[in-house]
């Protein structure tokens, strides 16, 4: 019996995707549930499974767009497991999370291992065995760094000879399509810098009290809640206790209306193999600093894996980004439509600066607010940065929403 396997949707308004790439080839035989290709829609990468077992044969082609419901391949339900053939795995690996930015060396278990570390497609890792190729010295591409069988081809053919110096001195070029999430990303920047009246504030942070704390709690905090304490928990807290004092940067423009929330969902953008992701803490504001670290590293971990689901990256009232993680110095975020604001952390570095008249070396990290000025005016983005700026140098402000605890104490 031949099943036709179709498109299904993966959200609402999607109305068509592109194969990224196929994980099988035509005659492979495939087990139910086995992950058989990749697809990109405007939004996410999302796996497809195979409906029942049998030998597949694919319609469709790595690259092409198809609509929501199309026919892409055929699977020979009556067909019989090759003898001596293993039942293909269907689950996620175990995930054990790093950091709070996603890691380009982890892997799915859909994948095949080659050499110890490595993970492949079962067709990359088929041409490695029978070519000798090392999978250490090939470059994947595929999710979470998985080697594709495009990527054998392109080693066979362009590396094995190279010199190890890096660069082979040829004149070749490549072109190749970029993907339905790139093209939609690429819009929706030029739609910002278009169609909104963004400015960027700056500031600096003196994270010698929260380098402290870090210091003589970590350890402490880790085997009370089995999770490391980063920065982004208090950046995260500080954003949405001064939230509350300026709503107008927790809102957003919709046609002639503006829209104010009375929560804060926080977008916190992760690096992926697939490019950067905003997964949505959502309620930010209820959460503790254990609870902000441990959610940040559940997203970061799917976005790693190329698991996050639509609802996990859609919505999200604020948005922070940390370059700092890349040795960023300044940099002036991009707003990420519809949000009206976003905050830019950048790295930390020993600067001279003036304490009490004396000159000290403090550790200082600058940080930037981007903001849409059509409903955030000035006084209110430099106030709001100024006051996230006075909880972080202040960490116990963080409990007293944004005060001093004099002042609470004094009902002030």
């Amino acid at each position: 019996m031949m099943l036709d396997m179709k498109i299904p949707s993966p959200g609402e308004s999607i109305t068509e995707v592109e194969i990224a790439q196929w994980l099988v080839e035509t005659g492979d035989y495939v087990d139910k549930d086995q992950i058989i290709a990749e697809i990109d829609s405007d939004k996410a990468t999302l796996e497809l499974p195979a409906e029942d077992g049998g030998t597949i044969e694919l319609i469709a082609q790595e690259g092409d767009v198809v609509e929501v419901g199309q026919v892409v391949c055929r699977i020979d339900t009556s067909a019989e497991r090759p003898e001596g053939k293993e039942e293909a795995p269907t689950e996620v690996a175990k995930e054990e999370p790093q950091t709070a930015q996603a890691s380009a060396n982890e892997t799915t278990a859909a994948a095949t291992p080659v050499d110890e570390n490595v993970k492949a497609t079962p067709v990359a890792a088929k041409m490695m065995q029978s070519n000798g190729v090392q999978g250490s010295k090939v470059k994947g591409t595929g999710a979470g760094g998985k080697i594709t069988k495009k990527d054998v081809e392109y080693h066979l053919k362009n590396w094995l000879e190279a010199p190890s110096s890096g660069w082979s001195g040829s004149r070749e070029e490549e072109r190749k399509r970029m993907s339905t999430l790139r093209r939609k990303l690429s819009k929706r920047l030029v739609a910002v810098k278009n169609e909104t009246a963004m400015l960027t504030t700056f500031n600096e942070v003196d994270m010698s009290a929260i380098m402290e704390v870090r210091s003589k709690y970590k350890d402490k905090f880790k085997e009370h809640h089995g999770i490391g304490l980063g920065f982004m928990s208090f950046f995260t807290k500080a954003c949405t206790e001064a939230l509350q004092h300026f709503p107008t940067v927790n809102s957003m423009i919709d046609g002639d209306e503006m829209i104010s929330y009375s929560y804060v969902d926080v977008g916190i953008a992760v690096s992926s193999p697939k490019g950067l992701m905003v997964p949505v803490l959502r309620n930010a504001e209820t959460m503790s600093l254990a609870e902000i670290e441990a959610e940040i590293k559940r997203l970061a971990v799917k976005a790693r894996d190329g698991k996050l689901s639509l609802d996990e990256m859609t919505g999200g009232t604020f948005t922070i980004t940390n370059g700092g993680v890349f040795g960023s110095m300044l940099s002036t975020p991009i707003l990420n439509p519809p949000q009206s604001a976003i905050l830019g952390m950048h790295n930390i570095v020993d600067r001279p600066v003036a304490v009490k008249g004396k000159v000290e070396i403090r550790p200082i990290m600058y940080v930037a607010l981007s903001y849409d000025h059509r409903i955030v005016d000035g006084k209110e983005s430099v106030s709001f940065l100024y006051l996230v700026k006075e909880m972080l140098e202040n960490p116990e402000r963080l409990m007293f929403g944004g005060k001093p605890p004099v002042e609470v104490l004094l009902n002030l």
